[in-house]
């Protein structure tokens, strides 16, 4: 009987833990890079962000998103962002709605830019629209990932917003509320 218990425990918290963060595939993708939205809460918001997943297929991180220049940050229609409450990216305030994301990558840093346009296609920006940059620290990752990975990892100090690709990942702390 005791097994049974510690059982249904453990599948209690893999369970509570799992559903903090839940991917939905939205379609396959015209060029073969298919389509997700994550959905995540955080602090008591609910964050989603819908994307492209490029494959690497032998590429270069820098052959796809040259340093210096805006990039989608995935593939295919606009990589689109939404919350429920506001949030805070260092200095900027980003209030509860829907934004596009784009990311202009570099050697040492990259910097994550959110756009208040949306329902554009990816490659479609206007620098007139930003809401705002924010600075995303470069590091490795634990592996190398094929597809592009964007994820939310929940933090005692609020949460960080990460992309991965390949060995790269590029990260930016932020906070739920304004």
């Amino acid at each position: 009987m005791q097994r049974y218990v510690l059982t249904g425990a453990l599948v209690a918290v893999m369970t509570a833990g799992a559903a903090a963060q839940k991917t939905t595939n939205v379609h396959p993708g015209k060029g073969g890079s298919p389509h997700v939205r994550t959905d995540w809460t955080v602090d008591g918001a609910a964050i989603s962000i819908e994307y492209g997943r490029p494959f690497l297929k032998g590429r270069t991180i820098g052959s796809v998103a040259p340093n210096g220049e805006v990039w989608r940050a995935g593939a295919d229609e606009a990589t689109t962002l939404k919350t429920d409450k506001p949030l805070k990216f260092g200095t900027l305030s980003v209030p509860a709605g829907t934004y596009t994301l784009f990311t202009v990558p570099g050697e040492a840093a990259w910097q994550l830019v959110i756009s208040k346009e949306t329902g554009q296609w990816g490659t479609k920006y206007s620098k007139g629209q930003d809401l705002g940059r924010v600075p995303m620290k470069v590091g490795k990752s634990a592996s190398a990932a094929e597809q592009l990975t964007w994820a939310i990892d929940d933090t005692p100090a609020g949460a960080t917003l990460r992309l991965e690709w390949g060995t790269t990942s590029v990260a930016a702390p932020f906070s739920v509320g304004s």
